[in-house]
């Protein structure tokens, strides 16, 4: 079954625009055209298309998008260099996410930091909290602002 440009936009919730663009930048060489020009997808293209929004969403600029893409058309002689992309790509994200959970956890610090200071109405009572009162998820994050401030 072939699918149009709309209708495929449809089901993988990405704009007609997106996928023009996708097409301009060498992404879809395997989207057959028919007759008059008109690009018609086929099942097998939802693959592709989850690969490119998930290597968008991870991180990767389109040209190397595109450089994995035209690895993959090559066939099995390029394994190895696709294999190393992927790998790449899984420790940039799993960088990001680190980094992101180190956001998460100050920000979950200062959210329990300014509700105790709203119930004890100043943010006096913090210079005197014991760290066994500083919830358990919390004090690593207490404990590394303290080292940071020895730093300065």
């Amino acid at each position: 079954m072939y699918y149009t440009i709309g209708e495929i936009a449809k089901k993988v919730n990405i704009s007609p625009h997106t996928l023009r663009f996708y097409a301009k930048e060498g992404l879809l060489p395997f989207v057959e055209r028919s007759e008059s020009g008109i690009r018609m997808f086929k099942d097998e293209d939802f693959q592709w298309l989850m690969i490119i929004e998930c290597l968008k969403k991870a991180g990767m600029p389109i040209k190397d998008i595109k450089t994995l893409i035209d690895l993959t058309m090559e066939g099995d002689a390029t394994i190895g260099q696709r294999l190393e992309i992927f790998k790449k790509q899984k420790e940039a994200v799993e960088k990001q996410i680190a980094q992101l959970q180190e956001t998460l956890d100050l920000l979950k610090y200062k959210c329990w930091y300014y509700e105790t200071a709203k119930k004890a109405g100043t943010c006096a009572v913090l210079n005197t909290i014991k760290m066994e009162d500083i919830p358990e998820d919390i004090r690593p994050v207490k404990e590394n602002l303290k080292k940071v401030r020895k730093l300065y």
